[in-house]
């Protein structure tokens, strides 16, 4: 077994699931996230990285290779350690050698990958593929862009005739509940430009991604008895039912795609008296961006007209901006990644985020970061996989990426 597959496997067995409920009020919003960060200090000491620390107050674990080579930029890369809201507890690997692209058999859980389901699998007929048991996720995200930081620097250390300036890496926690990089220290990590290695299939570069914005919507009613309720009641469920009947029925993450944005209603609670809705906003474009979140507010507001008081209270708020807007400005990371797959022969993927990473905070906390490929797909549930000829394509990414800058 390879020391970066071994190294994988035993990074994705420790539970690190993250907890929506605790976000921006604990930090790490798990202890276990914190442990990791602990146990993963040590092995960096050991491999021989310098500088070694966990900032408590925004649970970061950074450290430093230093440089061999003079006047090369200063390269950081970032990955966070926690899993999706998804179980997470006694995560057991399953290894398929030689994937012959048939069905694949998740232990004993009943589930079966598939590529009728699944048609991404036959890109990986005669790989090594890694899935769950079908009980749990697998923790590929990001755990395969921990181990691909880890092992890459690792073998620039015990390859010291490769000339590479400073590299500076970093791992958060939390990312999977949108807070891990609100306290990122960008000064401290002191980089030129940084990537995060937290995307999907090889050859993925990403340095656009989402506009994003998160709309909560009270709804106030007015409850009596409904055999006296003509011209008395007023339904808070049917104030939400008309808010959503009134935003764009296009406009949804099952009507669209590519740079397409949506208004999305992710949670409704409520009785007769009270309700709220939750939607998150997405574009790529800023304009089109504000222009949906707009009429989220004019939605409102028009209901609230119909009524003697404010039945409908909106509390609107931007999560994260398109990095590509801070990337355009200095493109040099974008450059030096597209040549260092082009050398390995990966053909490059440069098609923008429909989401967003950790690197989209950060890009405009003054840090470049664009998102690298760390080889997994399906993430977030039962399903995820990743290759190990995928996890190693991520680290010899690195590595060039290393070698490359200090050429110029």
């Amino acid at each position: 077994m390879e020391k970066f597959l071994d190294r994988f496997l035993g990074y994705v067995k420790k539970n690190t699931r993250s907890d929506d409920t605790k976000a921006g009020v604990v930090i790490p919003s798990t202890p276990s996230q914190m442990e990791f960060l602990k146990d993963l200090s040590k092995e960096l000491k050991e491999i021989g990285l310098v500088d070694v620390k966990i900032n408590e107050k925004n649970a970061f674990l950074t450290a430093t290779l230093p440089a061999n080579v003079e006047d090369a930029p200063v390269i950081g890369f970032i990955a966070h350690v926690d899993t999706a809201d998804f179980n997470a507890e006694n995560i057991s690997p399953q290894i398929h050698e030689n994937y012959d692209g048939k069905d694949i058999v998740l232990g004993e859980s009943g589930f079966v990958l598939s590529p009728k389901e699944f048609p991404n699998l036959k890109n990986y007929i005669g790989q090594t593929l890694i899935t769950t048991d079908g009980t749990t996720l697998l923790g590929a995200d990001d755990k395969a862009g921990v181990c691909e930081i880890v092992s890459a620097v690792e073998y620039l250390i015990n390859n010291p005739q490769i000339k590479h300036g400073k590299i500076r890496v970093a791992f958060g926690c939390d990312e999977e509940i949108g807070v891990g990089a609100d306290h990122f220290d960008v000064k401290d990590f002191g980089c030129d430009f940084a990537y995060t290695m937290d995307g999907s299939a090889v050859g993925e570069l990403q340095f656009e991604c989402f506009n994003a914005a998160e709309a909560k919507i009270d709804i106030l009613g007015k409850s009596v008895h409904p055999g006296d309720a003509k011209d008395k009641m007023i339904n808070a469920l049917t104030i939400s039912r008309e808010i959503q009947n009134a935003m764009p029925i296009v406009c949804v993450p099952e009507k669209t795609e590519d740079r397409e944005g949506f208004i999305h209603l992710i949670e409704a609670h409520g009785n007769v008296e009270n309700a709220s809705l939750t939607y998150i906003i997405r574009d790529h474009d800023k304009t089109l961006f504000e222009n949906k979140k707009y009429i989220v507010k004019k939605v409102c507001e028009d209901i609230n007209e119909r009524y003697d008081i404010e039945r409908v209270k909106l509390s609107m708020h931007d999560e994260y901006h398109n990095m590509a807007d801070i990337i355009k400005k200095d493109t040099r990371s974008v450059d030096i990644a597209t040549k260092a797959m082009e050398n390995l022969g990966i053909e490059v993927n440069k098609a923008p985020i429909r989401g967003g990473t950790d690197g989209s905070k950060i890009s405009f906390m003054g840090l470049p970061t664009p998102n690298i490929f760390a080889g997994g797909e399906n993430f977030h549930g039962r399903f995820e996989f990743v290759s190990v000829e995928s996890i190693k394509k991520a680290i010899d990414v690195i590595v060039e990426i290393a070698k490359i800058a200090a050429e110029k």
